[in-house]
């Protein structure tokens, strides 16, 4: 079994519009919400193996502050360029060649790609968007992440920073 972890950046700032789009910040309801996310994600039980990213600022920041939340060492996140402004099968071709001896993943990217991943590997295309900083985890009945494929997933759980935090 294989669990990924896909999360959009938390909401950034379109305050300078002279900065590339690689470049542009968190806002401030980014800074907040990221933080809180990374707190449910530990209360669902997270501990990835790896936390891969894409190289874009708003998407790094996202993943330090995920990363802080859930204890995981800032110095082994993953810069990942196949993230950044990546489609499905960009980032398919990225699951598929995950290490085989991670078990659970971390992806932090952009939309439309990860609503469209998570609607490619869980039957029923369940997400019409996932929101900045959304979290959709999901279970992959595989022995390795080659086989990652369409409709095999089964989604866990699903958050987003509007939605009621889980109790525990």
């Amino acid at each position: 079994m294989k669990r990924l972890v896909l999360v959009r950046h938390a909401k950034s700032s379109w305050k300078d519009p002279g900065l590339a789009d690689r470049d542009r910040p968190l806002n401030g309801r980014g800074r907040r919400d990221a933080p809180e996310m990374g707190r449910r994600l530990a209360v669902r039980g997270a501990r990835p193996d790896a936390v891969i990213t894409s190289p874009a600022r708003r998407a790094r920041k996202t993943a330090r502050k995920l990363a802080d939340a859930l204890g995981y060492p800032r110095d082994g996140l993953l810069e990942e360029e196949a993230v950044y402004d990546a489609d499905l099968p960009d980032l398919l071709a990225v699951v598929r060649g995950l290490d085989p001896d991670w078990d659970e993943v971390l992806l932090v990217g952009h939309n439309p790609g990860l609503t469209d991943l998570a609607n490619f590997l869980l039957p029923g295309r369940p997400f019409a968007n996932l929101p900045t900083c959304g979290v959709a985890c999901v279970d992959l009945p595989v022995d390795g992440w080659e086989a990652a494929g369409e409709g095999r997933g089964r989604l866990v759980f699903h958050d987003a920073p509007r939605l009621p935090a889980p109790s525990g």
